[in-house]
Parts: structure tokens; sequence; C-alpha cells
């Protein structure tokens, strides 16, 4: 056991084998003896390349070392039963066929139907189903709540094990694809990024990812090594704002807007990823600062259905189209940065990153601002930035091993002081993807 669990978790392999044995007493005392098979699946952060994806741009996540457990025991019948080790979540039990009734909006059992469904579709019939035990507990799982993609980590386990245990394939771009794709039946239509990072990811790398499908569909994935001698700390402000789903549509509105208005100078684009290599002197002047869907409709412009987007909701489009064109520009110099072992530059990048999201696209808030600041102040710390959608969640940082201690304990009494808050933070390393775990005995 302890050889497979080194190859996912490196040093921390030791302390994962009580972890997995654990889980496994668990999983007997819940379903009784017999055989066991193991599955994982990480949670991820995004170094740089924030809001690029829905623009057909590039993104740099990474898988974390922190993950999500499903031990499972296939089923002659097409039930799938589902318990969750941590508090909070009721048992769910379903039939793993094309069509999944969902339960009420906000369940998890919603991320396991969706697999299902996505997977028996697939397949054109209903599939075997599994007694199953998800672990996602600390300090090893993946945190709820901080903006590192646990739902699309259980939306991938369990894809994984029920396409393993019903000799599926269970890997690679396509299956990536059909991940997120599974996870819109819990009715948010997001993009791709979680799931093929989950999947596709290396340990000590982080993964660049292309958003832009080729013509055959597929997608451009490249793994990057992460510097020796950095830990990854993410830092979870525990502000979660409300009104995100409306902000959210309204910086995809005034993206639409800024392709729609280029496109009277280029014509053909249908993304801002189109006119990358435009410099920006050139394509600024060509959009207003602000604007609205009415007076876009009254040049024959619309943006599409987007909730919470009306007629006289304003956008701010040159801002928003600037921080996408110089959000890719820096997601390729991180990339760069990176093999070039440069982590001067990459810090550089990552603090860029995040004044861009904060004054162009404007999604951060006075206490990510605050983590931002207070982790720069630590020495060595080579940059920090906000992550995921933003006005709330989590920074990530790039921090020395030998400065881990300092950061923590300064970051977190910073961010007290000015806050009222007590953040968690969270010391991780770049995990590989998804799959079975080969452990023979626990």
């Amino acid at each position: 056991m302890t050889a497979a669990l080194e190859a996912i978790y490196g040093e921390a392999a030791g302390a994962q084998a009580e972890r997995y044995r654990s889980a496994r007493a668990a999983f007997t005392a819940a379903y009784g003896p017999g055989p066991v098979f193991f599955f994982r699946a990480p949670g991820r952060v995004n170094l740089i390349g924030e809001h690029t994806d829905y623009n057909h741009g590039f993104v740099l996540p990474l898988a974390l070392d922190r993950d999500l457990l499903l031990l499972a025991r296939p089923r002659r019948d097409s039930t799938v039963n589902l318990i969750n080790e941590e508090e909070g979540y009721a048992p769910v039990s379903f039939a793993a066929e094309p069509i999944i009734p969902p339960e009420a909006p906000g369940s998890w059992g919603n991320y396991a139907r969706g697999a299902a469904q996505r997977l028996a579709q697939q397949a054109g019939r209903p599939l075997a189903g599994l007694d199953g035990l998800v672990c996602g507990a600390a300090p090893y799982g993946v945190p709820r709540g901080a903006g590192l993609s646990s739902s699309s980590a259980l939306t991938v386990v369990v894809a994984v094990a029920l396409a393993s245990l019903n000799g599926l394939p269970a890997a690679g771009p396509e299956f990536a694809q059909l991940c997120a794709e599974a996870e819109w039946y819990v009715g948010t239509r997001g993009g791709i990024m979680d799931h093929f990072c989950a999947l596709l990811a290396h340990r000590e790398h982080a993964m660049f990812l292309d958003c832009r499908p080729r013509p055959d569909g597929s997608y451009l994935t490249e793994p990057v090594p992460l510097p020796p001698g950095y830990h990854i700390v993410v830092v979870n402000s525990g502000v979660r704002h409300q009104n995100t789903q409306g902000a959210y549509n309204h910086r995809v509105a005034a993206c639409r807007a800024g392709v729609a208005l280029l496109r009277a100078h280029y014509p053909g684009i249908t993304h801002l990823r189109d006119v990358q290599e435009v410099p920006w002197e050139e394509l600024g002047p060509l959009l207003p600062a602000q604007t609205t869907p009415g007076e876009l409709a009254e040049r024959g412009i619309e943006l599409g259905d987007l909730p919470g987007v009306g007629p006289d909701t304003l956008l701010p489009v040159r801002g928003r189209c600037r921080h996408v064109w110089s959000e890719n520009r820096r997601v390729l110099a991180a990339v760069a940065a990176l093999r070039a072992g440069d982590v001067a530059t990459l810090g550089h990048l990552l603090d860029e990153a995040h004044a861009s999201a904060r004054d162009d696209y404007e999604i951060s808030c006075p206490e990510l601002e605050s983590l931002a600041r207070a982790a720069r102040e630590v020495p060595g710390v080579a940059g920090a930035r906000l992550t995921g959608a933003g006005w709330g969640g989590c920074i990530v940082a790039l921090v020395p091993n030998q400065a881990v201690a300092e950061f923590e304990a300064h970051v977190g009494a910073r961010y007290r002081g000015e806050t009222g808050l007590m953040p968690a933070i969270f010391v991780c390393r770049a995990g590989p993807g998804a799959g079975p775990v080969n452990v023979e005995a626990v």
C-alpha cells in the first residue's frame, strides 16, 4: 500500500495510509465485510488565468494534494448507494440510468446523479451500481466552500468509480469533457477547467490548458513544472458574497459586448481570444468605457439570455476586455517563467493578475485585499493574488518552504486584526489527477 500512496502523496504517504485504513474500517461498518475498491479525485486551485475560460482563453491550474476518496463495492443491480463521512450529508440512493430525477437544488447527491446519468447516456444503458463511502474530511480532504472545487472533485470521483467498475473509459480529455457536462446536471453550466485539472494533472506540476477546442473537439493541455523549494498556500477569506451569480453574468455580458463591438473591425471573431495578438493600443479605443444592453440593442447587438442582466445594466466594456486580453498574456508569460525557473517574474505576474482582477474586472473585496497585502509582507513570498470567481473566497500565494510558518502566523494575525475574521490556511503541494488507487490491504 505504501508504494501506491507514495506515488500520489510523496512524503505524506504514511499519514495517508492511516486515513485509508480508517476509511476502510468505516466502509466495513456501513456495508459489511467484502472487497473494496478505492478511488480519488483532487481539489484544484487556479494559479493564474481568471475569467479567461469562457472567453476561450488560457488557464494554469494545479491539482492539490487534498482529495476526495470514494470507497466502493460493485452491485449486481443499478442502485447507487452513497454515504458521506462528513456531518450534514444525508445518505443518497438512486438508479444509475440514462434519466435520473434530481433531488432538491443544493443536494450533494445531485453531483453523483449527474455523473451517473451522463455515463449511462454515453453507454446507452443502465450501469451496474455500487455501495460507496465518500471521505473528504480535514485535514486531507477538499474543504467545502473554500473555492477549491470540492463539487467538481465529487463529480469526478463518482464518474471514475462508476466507469471503472463498469469497464468504461475513465481517463483522458474525452472523459474530462464528459465530467464537465455531467456537472451541468446541478444547474450551473460551468467551464472545463476544474474537471480537466482533476483528471489530467501531474504531481509537482501545474497544468496549462487552452480553453479553445481544436477543430476535432480536443483541447491542448501541457504539464508545467512548479519551482522546487516553494509551497502553494491557499488562504480562505471566509467571505461568500450572495450576489456573485448576477455579478458574474454582468462580466460575461461585458465580454460578449466587447466581441460584438470589435466584430465591426475584425469580422468573424467569436471570442476575445480572437484578437489576442492585436495590440491593446489598437483595441482599447474601439471599445466604450461603458454601455448598456439597451444601448447595444438599438445598434442591433443582442447579448443572449443572461439571468440578472437587464437593458439598463451598466457594462464597463473596455476594462473587462482589457483584463481578459492582459490575463491571457500573463498566463503565457507565467508558463514561460516556470519553464525557465524564474520565480521572481512569476511572482510579479501573480501580483499583476491580482491588480487587473481588482481594477479592471472588479471582482475583489476588502477581505481579499487584506489577505493579499498581508501575504506580500512576508519576506520571500513570490506573489499573491485572488483566485476563483472573486467577491470573496481565496487567495493563492507562492511561499518558500522555510517561510511557511511565518506566513501562517503573520497572515492569520494581520487578517484577524483588520477584519475580525479567522482565515483558513491550506499549505498544499501539487498532486496527480484522479483515478483508482491500487492498495491491496488496509
